[in-house]
C-alpha cells in the first residue's frame, strides 16, 4: 500500500514510507495505511466516525451535510468496505438489515495524525491579511487566487 508521496504531505506523521519500525507484532502483518494513500471521500467517513460509531445511513447524513450534495450508497458502501479490508473502520451487526461502522485503534491513529498534520500547517493561514488585502473595483482580494 506504500506509495511515493508525491502530493506535497512530506513530514505527515502518518506517513508510512518512515524507516521506523513497528511497534508491535501486528504492525508488520499489515502495512501501515498513510492518510495520502486514501481518498478525500475516505478521510471524511474517518472523521465522521471519529465523533461516534454510526450506521450506514447517518454517516451518509452527515456526509451530505458537510459536502452539502446527495451521496449515493454506490458510493458509500463500497468506501465503507474498503476501509474496513484496511483495518481502520469495524463492521458490526446493529440489527438483521442495518450495519455499525466505527474506527479501530489505527483508524483513531490516522485521523489524530491528519488532525494533527493539518493543525501545524494551519499557521500560515492568516485570515486577517487577507480580508485586508487590496480589494479590485468586484472586491475580490489583489493578487489572491487566479485571474488576476
Amino acid at each position: 500500500m506504500t506509495k511515493s508521496n508525491t502530493r506535497g504531505l512530506e513530514d505527515d506523521p502518518t506517513d508510512s514510507s518512515s524507516t521506523d519500525t513497528p511497534s508491535n507484532a501486528a504492525d508488520t502483518d499489515q502495512e501501515q495505511v498513510h492518510a495520502s494513500d486514501l481518498t478525500l471521500f475516505q478521510v471524511n467517513i474517518l472523521t465522521i466516525l471519529a465523533e461516534k460509531e454510526r450506521y450506514g445511513l447517518a454517516i451518509k447524513r452527515a456526509l451530505e451535510e458537510y459536502c452539502g450534495e446527495e451521496v449515493n450508497h454506490g458510493r458509500l458502501y463500497p468506501n465503507l468496505d474498503d476501509l474496513v479490508d484496511l483495518d481502520l473502520v469495524e463492521k458490526s451487526e446493529l440489527d438483521k438489515r442495518t450495519n455499525q461502522y466505527a474506527l479501530t485503534d489505527a483508524g483513531r491513529e490516522l485521523v489524530a495524525g491528519r488532525i494533527q498534520w493539518l493543525t501545524n500547517r494551519a499557521a500560515w493561514v492568516d485570515v486577517d491579511a487577507h480580508q485586508q488585502a487590496p480589494k479590485d473595483r468586484n472586491g475580490d482580494p489583489i493578487g489572491i487566487g487566479g485571474g488576476d
